[in-house]
């Protein structure tokens, strides 16, 4: 779990060229109604504290970790801890959040999905995905100004 991702390594499939040579080129993974139940099953209890154990080992804080999560969700430090207590679920804990309206200027790949590309069908594991994005750019040290995106005026 070197960058906070559970998931499987995109597939890769050989080109054939012309001169009999293979080029191996990356398929676009797709999120499956299979992947996203498991990504709504798994219990923010049991991620959380791997999120804040990649981030301290980067020199980052909890209080860090939590302002980046209350941003993306509107969730305040008692009530993820109330969360956690409560053994919630990702599906019930994507499904109270209040996502953060500049949401969807969360755009890149994460664990091999590229996120502005996952389908609106799959809106939850999109949800967890552009979470993990913020986490991991606090991880690799991106300044706070930059996670917590504004829309230029």
């Amino acid at each position: 779990m070197k960058n906070g991702c559970q998931a499987e390594t995109p597939k890769i499939e050989p080109l054939q060229v012309n001169n009999n040579q293979q080029i191996k080129t990356n398929r676009k993974m797709k999120v499956t109604p299979e992947k996203n139940q498991q990504v709504a099953d798994m219990v923010f209890a049991t991620i959380y504290p791997l999120y804040l154990n990649r981030l301290e080992k980067n020199g980052r804080t909890k209080a860090e970790l939590n302002q980046v999560i209350e941003w993306f969700t509107g969730f305040d430090e008692a009530t993820l801890q109330s969360f956690i207590d409560e053994k919630v679920t990702f599906g019930t804990f994507f499904e109270r959040a209040t996502i953060h309206p500049n949401a969807h200027m969360i755009k890149g790949v994460v664990c091999g999905y590229r996120i502005e590309e996952i389908e609106e069908e799959f809106e939850l594991y999109k949800q967890c995905r552009q979470m993990e994005k913020l986490i991991d750019e606090l991880a690799r040290g991106r300044k706070m100004e930059k996670i917590l995106r504004e829309e230029k005026k």
